[in-house]
């Protein structure tokens, strides 16, 4: 009797076998499972290299003994093609020290022919396991990368800052200057001088605003809306041994700061909690009222984990820049988080017991402002045209493409990850096209586009994805996909935008 396998989509299963009964034998045992695959047979190292880098496959099935070619082998060679790809043993060679062997060199697990029933679950769960590595590996990628754009912000701030007050001089002392003399060409030296100062004094200028960015003190966040967008963009790299327990004494709670960076702050302690629990146990999420204070109403988002915990020395240089415990952090995604925090009023605390966990409490006032009024910021949009929504992590890219498309006519919808992009359909009609970065590692583009079909949406969309890239576009049922290559080229972009659009 077949067991029935987990969900996972398509899948290209390569398998490494010199007896093509016994190959049949196991397709027949995974499509009768209720699996979709598309198979692929090998039985020597020149066509093993030759598969995995055309057939591409999601899970290698491979027999231990062969005649011609060594189980082992095969196994070494996938690992030094593709680390991370699931290799699975299916052999009739008994006994624990085989198995044991096949693991410690590097096998996901080690299946005998003769009990071929867990077969399609022990593929099913290999797939899983590391889609989820490599959807966590691809977040913390992109943590890291905020938390250099972070430190590269607070650097550009700065300089803009100091720039500003060397260039004060030359606004002033050109018009002194030509208060004191008559003579022309000192004059049009002085309206040189101060024409340089302006432009100067404009750069720094504009320098301050990209890094303040869309920074709105004013906008109301509810926490709720955090927490959902939180709990969306951690979907896909929460390993199975740890639960994501989330609560909320008050729905009506809500902060007044920027959505993007407080999502930004609780997904930062989020994952570093899950780094923290590598057996697995529970992430908490929790926001509570904590009274009044100097006149305000206060609350607490608490984030706690079950994890190695750390010493009282880490404790004291926690939120100092450039300190880290992880051999490729920056050392400055806590220094980040405390100037958010900080920047709404709040304070955070943090307290720690090594081997039994961590709580980070994030202390914020309530926000003072009438439920009439609007809870999410509006929409950038200009133009009469069609709607568009524009999903890029990318600030620039993003911003050029919401200029570019505005001037053809077009409404424009931008967000900078996915779970944005949701909360802007909340708030507006449906899109007629969707403009989304392959690349995205925060709910990527497959994930949106499903999330955005459960919304209604029902309208083409446009994949930007790297030039090279062989990824197949995404299949969701009522969405037309089409590529849009990077670097992006305008003409190009208009073009396929408007052949969309006709289609």
């Amino acid at each position: 009797m077949a067991v029935k396998a987990a969900e996972t989509g398509d899948l290209r299963i390569l398998l490494v076998e010199d007896m093509p009964e016994d190959a049949d034998r196991v397709i027949a045992q995974i499509l009768a499972a209720g699996m979709r695959a598309s198979f692929q047979r090998v039985e020597e190292e020149a066509q093993l290299l030759g598969a995995l880098q055309d057939f591409q496959p999601d899970v290698v099935l491979a027999e231990l003994t062969m005649a011609g070619f060594s189980g082992f082998r095969a196994l070494d060679v996938v690992r030094q093609v593709q680390p991370a790809l699931p290799f699975l043993f299916l052999t009739s060679t008994t006994g624990e020290e085989a198995a044991v062997a096949a693991l410690q060199r590097g096998a996901n697990d080690y299946i005998l022919k003769h009990q071929p029933a867990r077969l399609p679950a022990a593929v099913s769960r290999a797939v899983r396991d590391a889609r989820t590595e490599s959807d966590r590996v691809r977040v913390e990628g992109e943590l890291m990368r905020a938390q250099r754009l972070e430190s590269l912000s607070l650097l550009a701030a700065g300089l803009s800052h100091d720039l500003r007050n060397i260039l004060q001089p030359l606004l002033i002392m050109p018009e002194l200057l030509k208060a004191r003399t008559e003579d022309p060409q000192l004059r049009h030296m002085a309206d040189v001088i101060a024409e340089c100062g302006r432009r100067g004094h404009e750069m720094a200028e504009s320098m301050l605003s990209f890094v303040r960015g869309s920074r709105k003190p004013s906008e109301r966040v509810p926490v709720g809306h955090l927490f959902e967008a939180v709990q969306l963009l951690l979907r896909g790299s929460l390993p199975t041994a740890v639960s994501l327990e989330v609560e909320q004494d008050d729905l009506d709670l809500s902060v007044d700061g920027n959505f993007t960076e407080l999502q930004q702050v609780l997904l930062n302690l989020a994952l570093n909690a899950l780094q923290a629990m590598p057996h697995g146990g529970r992430l908490g999420l929790r926001a509570e009222r904590t009274g009044r204070h100097e006149g305000r109403c206060w609350f607490c988002i608490t984030v706690t984990d079950e994890g190695i915990g750390m010493d009282a020395g880490t404790l004291t240089q926690l939120f100092s820049p450039f300190f880290t415990t992880k051999p490729d952090g920056t050392g400055l995604g806590l220094m980040s988080c405390k100037r958010i925090i900080e920047s709404c009023g709040g304070r955070i605390e943090v307290a720690s017991v090594p081997g039994q966990g961590t709580r980070f409490d994030l202390h914020l006032p309530a926000s003072e402002h009438s439920e009439a009024e609007q809870v999410l910021p509006p929409p950038v949009a200009s133009g009469r045209g069609p709607a568009i929504l524009v999903v890029d992590g990318e600030a620039t890219r993003l911003s050029l493409l919401g200029n570019a498309l505005s001037s053809q006519g077009y409404l424009l919808h931008l967000a900078s990850d996915g779970a944005a992009a949701l909360r802007l359909l909340q708030a507006n009609a449906m899109p007629a096209l969707a403009i989304l970065d392959g690349g995205a590692a925060l709910l990527p583009a497959h994930a949106l586009l499903a999330e955005l079909a459960a919304q209604g949406f029902q309208g083409p969309a446009l994949l930007m994805l790297e030039e090279g890239d062989v990824a197949s576009l995404p299949a969701v049922e009522s969405i037309e996909v089409h590529e849009l290559r990077k670097p992006l080229d305008m003409q190009q972009v208009f073009h396929s935008v408007a052949m969309a659009l006709t289609r």
